[in-house]
């Protein structure tokens, strides 16, 4: 039930246990973990089929995007990482324009991957837009 939110919530989870580790450990363990879901989306579906919800690891990833400009800015205020969180399930669910895009153009892992880091990216420029403005401070 809900296996997007979920992905999410643990996204979110991940986020606040370390995010103790700097701008540059997280931004490589985020691409590391991005590879990983590649690879392991790719498999799963092969299981499961397209884009099946057991398939959670694009949501994390997604999430986790959505999140980094809370490093850089330091403001990972319940505010902000409530904001961040609602603002990412928002644009997977909706998959405004680029999102929708991605999720159309690849196929496979990458597919699966694609669209969940591109509604990150939307997520990230608007919570690290909020976040410079003070928003939450």
């Amino acid at each position: 039930m809900a296996p997007g939110t979920f992905g999410s919530a643990l996204g979110l989870l991940i986020f606040v246990l370390f995010s103790p580790v700097g701008p540059a450990l997280y931004a490589l363990s985020w691409a590391a973990l991005l590879a990983l879901g590649v690879w392991a989306a790719e498999r799963a579906e092969r299981m499961y089929g397209k884009d099946d919800g057991r398939i959670v690891i694009d949501e994390v990833v997604g999430q986790l995007l959505t999140l980094a400009p809370l490093l850089v800015w330091g403001s990972a205020s319940l505010a902000a990482l409530v904001t961040a969180f609602v603002t990412f399930r928002v644009l997977d669910v909706w998959k405004p324009g680029p999102v929708g895009w991605a999720e159309r153009r690849f196929a496979g892992g990458m597919g699966v991957m694609a669209d969940d880091v591109v509604a990150g990216a939307l997520g990230a420029v608007l919570i690290g837009a909020l976040a410079r403005a003070g928003v939450f401070a």
